[in-house]
């Protein structure tokens, strides 16, 4: 019987482990809190992934990554956790499927495709490239199979997105909504269950492995036109929108460490950010999830 090992109960590690047991296999989602999705297939269990994730991984025959730091504490605790599943999935045999983001790639004007050179401009780019190069460097020397799965910006119920911090709340609340971007460029969007649908996919096929791979994008509309499409399903007037000044911008910066590493990924929504996911299209039959359903599920019912 195939089992795997999800570490990360957020949204994409919950729609993963629940695809998983959902068609058949057995899954342990690792968290720190032994949180995670209830199903008959469905272990739950308490630890530190950086500390014991080999032994929780023997016999496993994947594992997926969902998890990361606090996203201003990326520097100083990422390579614990990116060592840790490198050595649980060469201690154990298991495969490792790593879930990432665009970061590595830095500002690039044409449409990013995974085979893209990865040439990070920013600190979190930084951490992201390194993850995805040792873990690429360690299937290369034949240690491990490894590959990842970069999505764009995240839609979905519980997710740690700008949608979710910036948009929705705003629109419902009939607020201006202030968001730190140009508002009318390209920008692609992917919901929390397709990431989860491609980590299936990938952990499942033999083709996956030695490479990365982009999610099925929901949309690459602009901001403005996912503020107002959102305004539209949630049956509610558009408020006015506007894009945040320098000053306001500095000024949540110093609010929190969390926003305050909000600057130095600006170069993600002052210029067209769409990733190319045709490869994932052909390679798995994947399709994204439409639009208008993402954002049902995000609005409250009427």
């Amino acid at each position: 019987m195939t089992s795997h090992v999800v570490v990360g109960a957020g949204p994409t590690g919950t729609a993963t482990a629940l695809l998983l047991a959902q068609t058949g296999d057995d899954v342990r989602v690792v968290t720190r809190r032994g949180t995670g999705p209830s199903h008959p297939r469905i272990e739950l269990v308490a630890a530190d992934a950086a500390t014991q994730l080999s032994a929780l991984a023997r016999g496993a025959g994947t594992i997926i990554n969902c998890a990361m730091p606090a996203y201003h504490l990326w520097p100083e605790e990422a390579p614990a956790l990116s060592a840790a599943l490198l050595s649980a999935a060469e201690t154990t045999g298991a495969a490792y499927v790593s879930l990432s983001n665009g970061y590595g790639y830095g500002p690039v004007d044409d449409p990013l495709t995974p085979d893209l050179p990865l040439r990070p401009t920013t600190i979190k780019g930084q951490v992201r490239a390194q993850m995805y190069l040792d873990g690429l460097a360690a299937h290369e020397a034949g240690r491990i199979r490894f590959t990842e799965v970069r999505p764009g910006d995240y839609l979905g119920v519980g997710a740690l997105a700008l949608f979710n911090m910036m948009i929705a709340p705003n629109v419902l609340a009939g607020r201006e909504v202030v968001f730190p971007a140009n508002l009318d460029v390209a920008h692609s969007w992917t919901y929390t269950g397709d990431v989860g649908a491609t980590l299936v996919a990938v952990a499942r096929s033999e083709k996956s492995w030695g490479r990365a791979w982009h999610t099925p994008q929901t949309s690459d509309i602009s901001i403005r036109e996912m503020a107002t499409r959102f305004a539209e399903v949630a049956g509610v007037p558009m408020p006015s929108i506007r894009e945040t000044t320098p000053q306001e911008l500095h000024t949540q910066a110093t609010a929190d460490p969390v926003t305050a590493e909000m600057p130095e990924m600006q170069y993600l929504y002052r210029r067209p950010a769409v990733m190319d996911w045709s490869e994932t299209a052909t390679a798995f039959d994947l399709k994204p999830t439409p639009l208008d359903d993402v954002l049902r599920e995000l609005a409250p019912a009427n």
